[in-house]
Order: structure tokens, then sequence, then C-alpha cells
């Protein structure tokens, strides 16, 4: 008998009951529902909390071969930090996507396993460390710390704006806006023209999001990244003619200057930042908040004292960080515990599974927003370390402290929230709360 993890208190392996109200209890029906495990991450109760999964996983079988993933799942700290870091196991896992579907002719699919295979972070040295060390230049900690006051006039304004109300939808009311008028901005894409870039950003993402339940993502994907490249295209000539203080203007000089990027990847580059500069902050802010209305005293702890701002941010990472998983595939066959991954096949190193594994943190399930010796890899490892760190750390220092001082009794408003239907991105779809209004306005 065949055991689907996650499901061990619910009723769909012994239908009409539930594991409090078998007399076996949970130890003996471990043992009856035994044997092989199957991870399916596409069950509703695994998205909301696949953390019980991954302890099962860690426990029993922490290389475990998915089919329904097609692929390897690694859950344990060390063995994701390796496999993160191993140059046998590629970044490119876009080329085998193009290759498969060009028998297909069809002309949108192949732009969109094109353009996004340009993305540095798909690609492996040297291409790589090509473009990484062209786009580094606009993320050091200094470029970044200087963006502060913008950061805070931005969400002072975005709280101004539901003070009144006494309810807002964190992620549509301060979670995306934030975070894509600061990088929209850094680009030079017009505020006003964002809200595309949402519609585009959300198609977008159920691709590279490895969407689970989402049997039209390759469609809606291509036609969201043909008009997103189609807009920077346009954008480049004014550029050319006319450079701004802005990341746009910095790669077209460039370009022009020694030929650093290609047509295409300059293009490639401009959507890969819009995209991700905003996606992995959004999840962290909606996240964050989502566990801290869950563990009050951790929050009034953040509310009361200042200090705890920087490691209050790691943990959040930590706890239920914005990215799920990071796909690699293997270059060639790879042992690890004792499996043999062949070349071509893909492995799935579980983030999250990792920032919860007991090898690595004491009492890995409890937020402890004052966590020494916290490290955590939520931005990844190795070459591929986010290069947006800096700036998403500096949002969520800025915009968590923010919320929790101006939503006076915030509560969720409605039930459990909603997740993404995705293995790589963890979030949730909305976050409704209602919070007491009050009399002062947010500070700036």
């Amino acid at each position: 008998m065949r055991r689907h993890l996650g499901i061990l208190a619910s009723a769909a392996i012994f239908p009409g009951c539930t594991l409090a109200s078998t007399p076996l209890g949970a130890k003996a029906f471990v043992m009856i529902a035994t044997m092989s495990l199957i991870y399916d991450p596409r069950r509703p109760e695994v998205l909301a909390d696949p953390y019980p999964v991954f302890h099962q996983l860690q426990a029993e079988d922490p290389v475990h071969r998915s089919e329904i993933l097609g692929g390897w799942v690694l859950t344990r700290y060390d063995d994701v930090k390796a496999a993160l870091s191993d140059s046998r196991l590629s970044s490119d896992r876009i080329t085998p996507f193009v290759n498969h579907h060009a028998k297909d002719g069809r002309g949108d699919l192949h732009e969109l396993g094109h353009l996004v295979g340009l993305w540095a972070v798909f690609t492996d040295p040297p291409t790589h460390t090509r473009l990484r060390g062209l786009m580094n230049r606009a993320f050091t900690s200094r470029a970044v710390e200087r963006l502060r006051p913008r950061i805070e006039e931005i969400v002072a304004t975005l709280l101004e704006a539901v003070r009144p109300h006494g309810r807002m939808d964190v992620i549509r009311d301060f979670a995306y806006p934030l975070p894509i008028a600061v990088i929209a901005e850094m680009i030079g894409v017009p505020r006003e023209d964002c809200q595309a870039f949402k519609t585009w950003s959300d198609d977008l993402a159920s691709f590279i999001g490895s969407a689970l339940t989402t049997p039209d993502k390759y469609e809606r994907a291509a036609r969201a990244i043909i008009a997103m490249a189609d807009y920077f295209r346009r954008m480049i000539p004014a550029r050319r003619a006319n450079p701004r203080e802005d990341i746009m203007s910095a790669l077209v000089a460039a370009r022009d200057r020694d030929e650093a990027l290609g047509a295409d990847e300059l293009v490639a580059s401009c959507i890969l930042l819009l995209f991700a500069g905003h996606e992995t902050t959004t999840n962290l802010i909606g996240n964050g908040l989502l566990a801290l209305l869950r563990h009050p005293a951790q929050a009034r702890a953040l509310r009361d004292d200042p200090g705890l701002t920087g490691p209050a941010v790691e943990e959040i990472l930590r706890y239920d960080g914005p990215t799920g998983a990071m796909v690699r595939v293997a270059a060639e066959d790879v042992r690890l515990e004792g499996r043999t991954i062949r070349r071509g096949e893909r492995v799935f190193t579980m983030i999250n599974a990792a920032n919860r594994d007991p090898r690595q943190f004491e009492e890995p399930d409890r937020l402890d927003l004052a966590r020494a010796n916290n490290h955590h890899i939520a931005f990844g490892y190795g070459i591929h370390f986010c290069l947006g760190a800096p700036l998403a750390r500096l949002e969520g220092q800025i915009a968590i402290p923010a919320l929790l001082r101006a939503l006076a009794e915030p509560a969720l408003d409605g039930g459990e929230p909603a997740w993404l239907d995705s293995l790589v991105f963890r979030g949730v779809k909305s976050l409704p709360v209602t919070f007491r209004v009050g009399s002062r306005p947010i500070a700036r």
C-alpha cells in the first residue's frame, strides 16, 4: 500500500474517517500505510502547509524519486545546499523545454523558451558570470541603501491610503504595489504601466513557478513574455537617445559601448529584473504578516523593539520563505545518499524544507524572531544566490514593522488564505485583514 505524504490526517486513505477518529492512532496507521512514499504537492493541504510532509521525507526518504514531478526531491539542509553549489547540476532547465517543444512548430513557445533561457538565473558559467556581473552593479549594498528614503515614502503612502477603511488586502494594497513601484523606478518603467506588468507577470509566473494545476500555463506565459519583450524593445531607442539614471539606460550603454549584451539578452535581462524584483518581496511581506498574525506574541515583540527588525526578517525568510524550491538538471550522473540521479533528470531542491530541517535548526517549526545563528538559504546558495537579496531584505525590514505599527489589532478577514499554485513560489494569492481604525497618521 502506497502512502500519500501529506494526507495521513485526511479521509483520502480510509474514506469516512480521519486520523483523529481512527482507533489505531498515528503510529499504527503509519505502519499499516507504509512502504512507498508518494509526495504530491498538488494537494491543497500540502500547498497550505507542506512542512509535515517535508519532515516525513527528511526522516524517511531525503532523496525522494517523485513520479508526479518527474524528478528527484531533496529536503535536507545539507543535501539542498550541496546541490545548489554542485556544478554537475545545471541551472538550465529551459533548454530541455525548448528542445522538447521544438517539434511542435509553435513559435510562441520557442520565443518563451528563448527569452527565459537568456535569464542569468537559468544559465551556467561562463554565460552566467558575464550576465550576473553586469547586473550586480545595480544591486550593491550601497546602491540599495540609497533607496531607503524612497521605500519609506512609498510604504507611508500605501498605508495612508488604507488606514481610514479598517480593512485591506495586504497583497493587493501593499505587498505587491510596494516592490513593483521600487523595481519599476529602478529600471525606468513608468508607474502607470505597472498594472500591465502585473498581469503579464502573473501569467509568466505560472511557467517560471512550475504551476501544478494550470493547464494553459505555457500559452499564457508565452503571450506575456512576448508582450513584455515588445514593451522593452520600444524603450531601447528612447533610452539610447535620452539616457536617464536608471538600469535600462545603464544596460543600453553597456551594450553600445562594448557589446557586453546581445539585443535579446538586454530585453531578457530587463524582463528578469522586473519580474524577479517584485515576486520575492511580495511573498516575503505576505508570508511574514501571515506568520505574525498567527504568532501575536512575536508580532508584539517586533512592534515594541525596532532592534529586532533585522533578525525578524531573517527568521521570516527561514520560517516560511518566498521561494519553495529551485530546480536543477543533472548534467551527468550524480550519486547522493546512495541514490543515482541520472544525466538529464530534474532535481527539486526544496528550499523551505531545508530551512525547517531539525538537523540544522533547533525547534525548526517555531517562529523565533530573535533566533541566533540563522543560516537559512531562502535566497539560494552558491553562484546563483539571489541578486536582489539586499533589496528584498531592505523592503522587508521597512515594510513589515510599518504594517505592525499602522494596523491596530490586525486580524485575518475570513477563512484561511489560498496559496499560489506553484512549486517554486511560496505565497498567498490574497491576504484580507481587518484592523482598528486609528487617528494617528503614518510616520514618514
